[in-house]
């Protein structure tokens, strides 16, 4: 019996498999709006055999974007373009689907990363980002605004806001993004939070504003629905954000009914030294759910399904999250219950696909002819 493809349950969200699709930014929207790009990407992934795919990071302000390709959820307009697609995926996948909500902080206002991926000055198109403290992300840079009490409330309310849209658009799941270098892990770092006020200095201070956020979230989403939250377990720097703080962190969410822990690392400074390798942030995974018993999701070159497999039958994680594997194998979960003996849905126009040495690959089919 393989682990991977045996079932978890989120909160009240019964998943057949302990795979998800990793948020992956496209890029691809106008003013914050999906388009067809995004129809297909997700319509394709949803048919990966994961059992749940979470939508990219969806922005909950416009300035928030990390580029004028991403993702929103701050208009009308941003939640109707949502609607077909997720009608055509509720209708062809049994895949549940989650959404990651976003600020990028002094991370915002980039060009997309075929382009550059550098901050695009006011000048040429961009806008006057926000951060913790007036500390640029890269020296030379335009300085990020400081954000004050009434900027730290606008937001706040703008990440509700997104929560209940989402609701709205019958979204089963949500991730907070407070990882990578955007806005919520801005604050936890002491690379770039510099504040003096309640905001800043001390790990507990730090921890404050992406602990309100997520209250603030959890209490606008149905109770029945769950959140969890992708966090950078070190930013890879010295005297930077670190898996001890990480842990802490993990702690208070658990207090506040956090429903998992999506562990990745990196992104909020450009000194980062990152040891790459299959599976390298899996230990930090592990850290967190031996110390805090929280649901914890492993990410970060995983690619393998005994590679994945050995991971959650080892209690390393509960779950894993691939991004790059999935988009060169978009059925990634088909073949890796073919490898490790589990079972997938497919549509029935897929059927025929089944190897015939895997009968059992998409469980009791039929499939006639005359």
């Amino acid at each position: 019996m393989s682990t991977l493809f045996s079932p978890i349950e989120l909160r009240g969200l019964k998943l057949a498999n302990r795979i998800m699709v990793s948020p992956m930014c496209q890029y691809s929207a106008v003013d914050g709006s999906a388009t067809d790009w995004h129809f297909t990407h997700i319509n394709m992934l949803a048919l990966s055999g994961a059992a749940m795919f979470c939508i990219e990071a969806t922005h909950v302000e416009d300035i928030g974007r990390i580029t004028p390709g991403c993702l929103g959820l701050y208009s009308d307009a941003n939640e109707a373009a949502l609607k077909p697609i997720l009608a055509s995926v509720r209708k062809h996948s049994k895949a549940a689907v989650a959404m990651q909500l976003a600020h990028a902080g002094r991370k915002a206002s980039s060009q997309r990363p075929w382009e550059g991926g550098q901050l695009i000055p006011v000048a040429q198109g961009g806008w006057q980002t926000v951060a913790p403290s007036a500390v640029p992300h890269k020296d030379g840079e335009a300085s990020p605004l400081a954000l004050d009490d009434a900027g730290l409330k606008r937001i706040r309310d703008e990440f509700v806001a997104a929560a209940k849209r989402a609701e709205r658009l019958g979204i089963d799941a949500l991730e907070l993004h407070s990882a990578h270098g955007y806005l919520l892990h801005q604050f936890l770092s002491p690379i770039a939070n510099k504040r003096t006020d309640q905001y800043g200095g001390s790990l507990t201070n730090r921890m404050r504003y992406p602990l309100e956020v997520f209250d603030a979230v959890r209490a606008a989403f149905p109770d029945r629905k769950p959140v969890g939250v992708r966090v950078s377990a070190t930013d890879w720097v010295e005297g930077g954000w670190d898996v001890a703080q990480t842990i802490e962190y993990s702690k208070e969410l658990k207090k506040r009914g956090v429903d998992w822990m999506d562990v990745s690392s990196g992104g909020v400074s450009p000194l980062q030294k990152i040891p790459l390798g299959p599976g390298y942030q899996v230990p930090a995974a592990q850290a967190v759910r031996e110390a805090t018993g929280v649901t914890t999701m492993a990410v970060g070159l995983i690619t393998e399904a005994k590679q994945a497999e050995e991971i959650v039958a080892t209690g390393k994680a509960d779950m894993v999250a691939l991004a790059r594997g999935l988009l060169y194998d978009p059925r990634w979960g088909w073949h890796a219950a073919a490898t490790l003996g589990g079972e997938v849905t497919a549509p029935p126009q897929y059927w025929r696909s089944q190897p015939s040495t895997q009968k059992a690959l998409f469980g009791t089919t039929t499939f006639g002819a005359r």
